[in-house]
């Protein structure tokens, strides 16, 4: 006699409030720091997510028997801004058209372009079959609601290659990052370099000195209230003199993941003799690095370089973390021992028409990013001979 499988149900949360830490954390496990439970119950508390700033929490949750085995997180959008996977463009074609592109469903962690797990299971569970549920629940929300489109961001390659075959389709972007090659000390990363590139960042780090800057880097529950208080003032003034307003993350968002995630934190403090003038924010895992948020209340030379990238670098190498993933964009990074690496996102349209076209530009545009890894490659400072 055959056995009928167990349905599975799927669920949408509005608030991770609605599913407690542990069952949450169960699994997406607790070393990626941000799809953790409290640091997206951080930015939802803090009013980062939520509604009227277009980032309205619709988690997807899938249960057989009540117990939860996956879960992926969704947002509804009303933009496109804190996503750092472009589409706008997009949003002007369905415009033109006289359609409305927005609001979207996005599953990303928000203002964060760090590669990591998206979709999640529990132990023993068939991935594809989960993949399956969590999928169906979106297309369904977004065929109740009559929305555009549903947008999976930064996933592992692995994920993203579980949803290629529900109807999406996967473009490619590009980082720099850098990768631990078992170096004992800076100095021993500064030795794969060629000659003029080692010299020139060894004057960049000497240049910081010559300005008589000081670094402290602070770790966890050595991180004070006061050096919280400080780095969010840096933050905003750096975000309004760059965009015109005061960033996406708000102060109560930085004291709550302080308070919460003090294991994944890491900052770098910049002093002019006792004066606090710059800050960095990173966030680690067991292998991985993830460079945040910079501020400072004086731009002086060199000092970005320093605080935020050698002081990674640094770190990294102290530690032993596999890799330093500085965040978005930056050819700059190039020059200064960070690799290019291929990242994905996929992405589901809701009109047949709409998704032929976006197909095809995907097609394109990702012909045009492999070729640009190739090309960007080239720049890279290291030795070829004995340079």
């Amino acid at each position: 006699m055959s056995i009928e499988p167990v349905p599975l149900e799927a669920r949408l949360l509005s608030s991770l409030q609605q599913v407690d830490a542990d069952s949450w954390n169960g699994l997406t496990g607790t070393d990626y720091p941000f799809l953790r439970h409290e640091f997206l119950l951080a930015l939802e508390q803090s009013g980062c997510t939520r509604a009227d700033s277009g980032w309205q929490p619709c988690h997807v949750t899938v249960y057989r028997e009540g117990r939860l085995i996956a879960l992926m997180p969704l947002y509804l959008k009303s933009h496109s801004y804190g996503e750092y996977v472009f589409d706008w463009g997009w949003a002007d074609a369905w415009q033109r058209h006289g359609l409305s592109y927005y609001p979207k469903l996005v599953t990303a962690i928000p203002f964060t372009p760090a590669t990591g797990p998206r979709l999640c299971f529990a132990a023993g569970e068939d991935e594809a079959t989960c993949t399956l549920a969590l999928v169906q629940a979106v297309k369904q929300l977004a065929e109740e609601q009559q929305l555009s489109s549903w947008h999976l961001l930064f996933p592992t390659e692995k994920e993203s290659a579980l949803v290629e075959s529900l109807q999406t389709s996967t473009r490619l972007g590009s980082q720099f990052h850098w990768f631990n090659q078992g170096y004992a000390c800076f100095d021993d990363f500064l030795a794969t370099f060629n000659s003029r590139k080692r010299k020139s960042l060894k004057r960049e780090r000497r240049r910081v000195q010559d300005q008589g800057i000081g670094l402290e880097v602070m770790e966890g529950g050595d991180i004070r209230e006061s050096d919280w208080e400080r780095f969010y003032h840096f933050y905003q003034l750096t975000y309004a003199k760059r965009s015109g307003h005061g960033g996406y993350l708000n102060r109560e968002f930085f004291q709550q993941i302080g308070d919460s995630l003090p294991e994944h934190c890491v900052m770098v403090m910049a002093y002019d003799g006792s004066e606090p003038i710059a800050g960095s924010l990173c966030f680690r895992s067991a292998d991985t690095l993830f460079g945040r948020y910079w501020g400072c209340i004086r731009e002086l030379d060199c000092l970005h370089f320093e605080a935020f990238y050698y002081q990674g670098i640094e770190y990294c190498i102290r530690h032993g973390l596999e890799r330093f993933d500085p965040g978005a964009q930056g050819e700059h990074k190039i020059q200064r021992g960070f690799t290019p690496i291929i990242t994905r996102s996929n992405h589901w349209i809701a009109d047949p028409q709409f998704a032929h076209a976006i197909e095809d530009f995907t097609e394109r545009e990702n012909r045009h990013t492999e070729s640009y890894i190739e090309q960007a490659s080239s720049y890279l400072p290291f030795r070829q001979d004995n340079s």
